[in-house]
């Protein structure tokens, strides 16, 4: 290593994307900057000892009161755009998970509040670059096989 080398901070983050048999998906409307009052999946950091999918699980029960045990985590992939998140550089883990419709929800932790949107009537200020984490959901949903969609 020279001396003009440099190391980035690198922070890593969890994201789950929860949906509904019949299609809607739970987004938490953002209670601080960046992006405060924007829609966004829940998630949140990586706590020291933790998985991604470990993270995924508590963050979801932390900002909504919905809790999935981490087996019913599938992994969407990863997000680590440079510039993502104009708070530096993050590098997040998105998974998906199915519930039945009438899960209830509680805005909790992090959120302003927590609600089931259509996927077909999403809300015009999703935050970061949530809009393409959903649409990656969506198209991995059409590929799972009969037995993963029964532990979704």
């Amino acid at each position: 290593m020279t001396d003009t080398e440099t190391f980035e901070t690198i922070r890593y983050t969890a994201d789950v994307v929860v949906l509904t048999p019949g299609g809607d998906v739970l987004l938490i409307e953002r209670d601080w900057p960046p992006f405060e009052g924007h829609w966004a999946c829940a998630g949140g950091h990586v706590d020291p000892g933790e998985t991604s999918r470990q993270a995924a699980a508590r963050e979801l029960a932390e900002e909504t009161g919905v809790h999935v045990d981490t087996g019913d985590l599938h992994q969407i992939g990863v997000w680590d755009q440079p510039g993502r998140d104009p708070r530096g550089r993050y590098v997040t883990v998105a998974y998906l998970a199915t519930v039945p419709a009438d899960t209830p929800i509680t805005a909790g932790d992090d959120a302003r509040t927590a609600r089931w949107w259509p996927l077909n009537a999403l809300p015009d200020q999703l935050a970061f670059d949530h809009a393409q984490i959903l649409s990656a959901a969506v198209a991995l949903t059409a590929h799972l096989t009969p037995e993963q969609e029964s532990t979704r």
